[in-house]
């Protein structure tokens, strides 16, 4: 009788540290998980981000002449995709522009928020 008690509070004392063990690996596991999610959202946004600046300076900087519609709109649909206010505020900065000056000053307001963005 005295053994079987014994047998069971150690099996009892072994079940209690197995499942404190296995309770810390899952918040470790949990953590790192969350880590990671958090940088494939970080690496999505600079992928959009990178999308968008390339396409910018293929149309924009680089372009000849005016910018077409279809351009105009994958450009427009670049930067809604990165789904960032200030960048877009920018961006319609930019597409709002009177004249060269202001154009070229809303420009640099741009590249300079879509590299600060970057991570």
């Amino acid at each position: 009788m005295k053994n079987t008690k014994i047998i069971i509070i150690s099996v009892i004392a072994v079940l209690l540290f197995s499942n404190t063990i296995f309770l810390l690996q899952y918040f470790k596991v949990k953590k790192e998980l969350t880590q990671a999610n958090q940088q494939i959202v970080t690496q999505q946004i600079n992928q959009k981000i990178i999308i968008f600046a390339n396409l910018f300076i293929d149309k924009i900087l680089l372009g000849e002449g005016t910018v077409s519609f279809d351009d105009r709109l994958k450009l427009e649909n670049a930067v809604r995709d990165i789904n960032d206010p200030e960048m877009f505020s920018k961006w319609q900065d930019f597409t709002n522009s009177k004249g060269d000056k202001d154009a070229q000053k809303s420009v640099g307001n741009l590249l300079k928020v879509l590299f600060s963005k970057t991570n």
